[in-house]
């Protein structure tokens, strides 16, 4: 069923639907560059998060690379958990800045040290690389915090494709016991490259992240993998192995979003498999809402309120 839109996103969506259409009319054609330009405007509605003790930019510095990262904590004298946050932007936009204030905002929430990554984008570095950035700095985040004190508790939190994400690394984690993730926390997750639930069609226009879009993106992601073995099914987290070891979950959806089934349907594929899951779905929301904090503050704040009271929960 297509979702019905808060009256408070009526006007921002005209005006986004009535500038595509123009787009389309004068053959603009999505590129990097258009589409990072126009997710890095939902800036404008972000207000500055709260400021907290510690806040510094670190590299992770690899063999052949340095990822960057930011860190966070409300308190670097105290031995808190450590939550890593990936941020979304269909695994070819986002940026650390862009996502500051979620990261602020769930640090002082939530009480705990936050570690956010600039991942490598595609189409300039296809699929896995974003993955394999951040699951070394899953793997090596201890390094990243020389003078900030934490314990070993370890939670993951991603949005769109850092849902994607925060799901493949939790799938691999049942066969690698170098992963280790106590929660996951999931907004919107994209987790089915197949485009195949019914919310994709049903929500597929008019809501701003548009299906033409996604199927878009995806392939700017994976290029030619699929030649070398990879199938749309092996790389979608919804339809890859689950098991009670899992880690603690939560889920948010949209219900004006295209990706709204396929995080429902992942919760409950859990849930069967005997993961304690949290879900719930924000009806007249869409996609990148949390980036729309200044039209929608009530329904950002409880995401927050939460995704905060959910790492805190026993």
């Amino acid at each position: 069923m297509r979702g019905t839109v808060s009256s408070r996103l009526e006007e921002f969506l005209s005006q986004v639907n009535t500038a595509a259409a123009e787009a389309r009319a004068q053959g603009v054609q999505y590129t990097p560059e258009v589409v990072r330009g126009n997710l890095d405007k939902l800036a404008a509605f972000i207000p500055d998060g709260p400021a907290l003790a510690f806040v510094e930019d670190r590299g992770l510095t690899l063999e052949d690379r340095v990822i960057n990262t930011r860190v966070y904590s409300p308190d670097p004298s105290a031995p808190l958990p450590v939550l890593i946050h990936y941020h979304g932007g269909g695994h070819m936009c986002g940026s650390i800045d862009l996502y500051d204030t979620a990261s602020r905002m769930m640090a002082s929430m939530a009480n705990c040290v936050v570690i956010c990554p600039d991942y490598r984008l595609a189409p300039e570095h296809p699929y896995p690389a974003g993955i394999d950035d951040c699951e070394a700095v899953l793997k090596q985040y201890r390094s990243l915090l020389s003078g900030v004190n934490h314990n070993d508790e370890t939670y993951i939190m991603g949005d769109s494709a850092g849902g994607a994400i925060c799901t493949t690394l939790t799938m691999k984690s049942l066969t690698d016991s170098t992963l280790h993730i106590d929660k996951q926390l999931l907004i919107y997750p994209s987790v089915d490259y197949t485009l195949s639930m019914p919310s994709i069609e049903e929500n597929g226009q008019g809501f701003l992240l548009e299906t033409a879009r996604v199927d878009w993106y995806f392939q700017q992601y994976f290029q030619d993998k699929f030649d070398d073995g990879l199938t749309v099914e092996n790389a979608s987290p919804l339809f890859g192995d689950v098991s009670s070891n899992m880690p603690d979950t939560i889920v948010l959806t949209a219900g004006c979003d295209p990706l709204r089934d396929e995080g429902k349907a992942y919760a409950e594929k859990l849930q069967a498999a005997g993961v304690k899951v949290s879900f719930h779905q924000f009806d007249g929301m869409i996609h990148a809402y949390m980036l729309l904090h200044d039209l929608v503050a009530e329904e950002c704040m409880e995401s927050y309120q939460r995704l905060a009271d959910f790492l805190v929960s026993e």
